[in-house]
């Protein structure tokens, strides 16, 4: 398993590209959420700040202390927003707190036999018809041989990882906005969490 607060340490985080990720800055312009939003594996906090600047109570959880704290000194306005903590065991006033979970980087990062996990715990920490909008990486950037992470989430996988008997898809789109490199390479999915 990856060590995530030795990554930040030692400064290997080519995920942290210094801004919000495109394809979440494009779809926050576009449709405007609002409300309670949690970004799992928030990282130096990039995309929370786009949240909170657009007006949503957002915040960041990250397993590794460097990029929390790091994320603290990146904007302080934000400090408390950024939690220490496992998105596998929030705490239990966390349950149906949130109208929204932003995804980007965090499923990704998983192996893939946490998947299941994840879905159970964003189904768990959404209220009855929140909204997990996420940019997938349905086709990572990797070298010749490389596994991972990140871990490559093929549209028929995500299918299956978000039922249609416990989620609703809502918006589903290739992005047009994208990192240089990762135009075509990431899908932009909404899914709503039903009752």
């Amino acid at each position: 398993m990856t060590d995530w607060d030795q990554c930040y340490i030692t400064g290997q985080t080519p995920w942290d590209k210094g801004a919000p990720s495109p394809p979440l800055l494009a779809w926050v312009e576009r449709s405007r959420p609002q409300g309670r939003a949690l970004v799992p594996g928030c990282g130096i906090g990039h995309d929370v700040a786009l949240l909170a600047a657009s007006g949503m109570d957002a915040t960041g959880l990250d397993v590794a202390p460097t990029a929390v704290e790091r994320a603290r000194l990146a904007y302080p306005e934000l400090a408390e927003r950024f939690v220490l903590g496992d998105l596998f065991a929030t705490p239990p006033e966390w349950d149906g707190a949130f109208d929204w979970i932003i995804e980007h980087t965090c499923l990704c990062a998983l192996p893939p036999a946490r998947r299941a996990d994840y879905e159970r715990a964003a189904a768990r920490l959404l209220r009855a018809g929140g909204r997990l909008a996420g940019v997938w990486f349905i086709e990572p950037e990797m070298d010749p041989g490389e596994e991972g992470p990140p871990f490559a989430l093929p549209v028929a996988e995500l299918d299956a990882l978000f039922p249609a008997g416990r989620w609703r898809v809502v918006e589903d789109e290739i992005p047009t906005a994208a990192y240089p490199g990762r135009a075509g390479r990431e899908r932009l999915r909404v899914l709503e969490r039903l009752p």
